[in-house]
């Protein structure tokens, strides 16, 4: 499906918040999606992937996620400096600054005439995919897909310690875990906390297990394993298709 592509901006907190925004170019309503990126925010790779999702039939809108921080269009280089530059600010920001972001993406979402405002979801990847589950305890999110989410299991997202574990039973909507065998982020006895807890909480969870390793569906690095990331395509996109429908 052919897409359509623009930069909104959003005022979250009084500051200005630029999200992109990929969508189908066929008129029509479609289901909306709050999109997380990792550290490096929206560079390439990142909105390759907001594109490719778009593509299968949703609205999907990426913001900005060190906005408070960085200037607007800020792309951090994949590189180490950048990963010393993307750690500072992920630490420098509070999670009550995090959780504020999404509930102004879904409400962008549920007023676009292009979005089937009761059909919305969200999916991110490393601290975004940490992102993408406290967004979930929005009660508007039927579907949450996360991509190797780190800080989940041990409480690290910004400042302080993230509750994350602790309120699983706020989530009323379906969630896809997303995790590479390999990831040294979130090792094995990392994804056995987040299975008991989503297990105790009573949580509609799937777990998908790749043998890969960390970023590994980001496709301009060197973890980047384009099999396990077409897998892993296959079962998000019939996931959200099927809890969005």
């Amino acid at each position: 499906m052919q897409i359509t592509k623009r930069n909104v901006e959003l005022r979250v907190d009084d500051g200005l918040m630029r999200v992109y925004v990929a969508a189908p170019k066929p008129a029509g309503r479609y289901p909306g999606i709050l999109f997380y990126s990792d550290i490096y925010q929206l560079g390439g790779a990142m909105t390759r992937l907001v594109d490719r999702l778009a593509g299968y039939g949703f609205v999907v809108a990426a913001p900005e996620i060190f906005h408070r921080l960085e200037p607007i269009g800020t792309v951090i280089e994949p590189d180490d400096l950048g990963r010393m530059r993307g750690n500072d600010a992920a630490r420098r920001t509070a999670i009550a600054e995090y959780d504020a972001d999404a509930p102004a993406v879904i409400a962008w979402l549920k007023q676009d005439g292009t979005v089937s405002a009761e059909q919305i979801g969200t999916m991110g990847f490393c601290i975004g995919g940490h992102l993408a589950f406290r967004a979930a305890f929005q009660p508007d999110i039927k579907a949450a897909v996360c991509c190797y989410p780190t800080g989940i299991h041990n409480g690290k997202l910004g400042k302080g310690v993230a509750d994350t574990l602790q309120r699983m039973s706020e989530i009323e909507g379906d969630l896809l875990m997303v995790f590479g065998t390999l990831d040294p982020h979130v090792p094995d006895e990392g994804r056995q906390a987040i299975v008991q807890a989503l297990t105790a909480a009573g949580t509609t969870h799937k777990i998908l297990l790749y043998e890969a390793d960390h970023t590994f569906m980001r496709d301009d690095g060197y973890r980047y394993d384009s099999a396990a990331a077409d897998a892993a395509w296959a079962e998000i996109t019939a996931f959200l298709k099927q809890v969005l429908d």
